[in-house]
């Protein structure tokens, strides 16, 4: 096999790959969310990162006021990077166990196309 037919294999591989990660990730995702929509689902862990969000700018504003009592400007800083950390993780506890699904379903796929490769190239002969 020569470097042209070598890396036409490898590059038909690794699009085999993605295509079997993004087609595993979309059934993950549907198994969890079963009859609902994407939409709705992110709006409830949206709404549920409040606390979280609520919490991070409090905790920045007070840092910000403590780093330096004069400049509102800096407690104001601190206290929206505080709410956006918060938002943030927020969301992502909220998501986690879809997030599970998703990457559990992409690599159930991916070994699945890595098994039918290696499969290819080492045929078993049972004969």
């Amino acid at each position: 096999m020569n470097l042209m037919e070598w890396s036409k294999s490898n590059v038909d591989y690794g699009r085999k790959l993605m295509d079997s990660a993004v087609e595993g990730a979309r059934e993950g995702e549907t198994d969890f969310l079963r009859d609902e929509s994407l939409g709705p689902y992110l709006e409830r862990s949206a709404l549920r990162a409040i606390a979280p969000t609520i919490i991070g700018a409090c905790v920045g504003l007070l840092s910000g006021y403590l780093a330096d009592k004069r400049s509102r400007n800096r407690t104001v800083l601190y206290g929206l990077l505080g709410g956006a950390i918060g938002f943030s993780a927020g969301v992502l506890w909220e998501n986690r166990n879809l997030t599970a699904s998703v990457a559990s379903g992409a690599w159930k796929r991916i070994n699945k196309t890595r098994d039918e490769r290696w499969f290819e190239q080492n045929p078993i002969d049972y004969a």
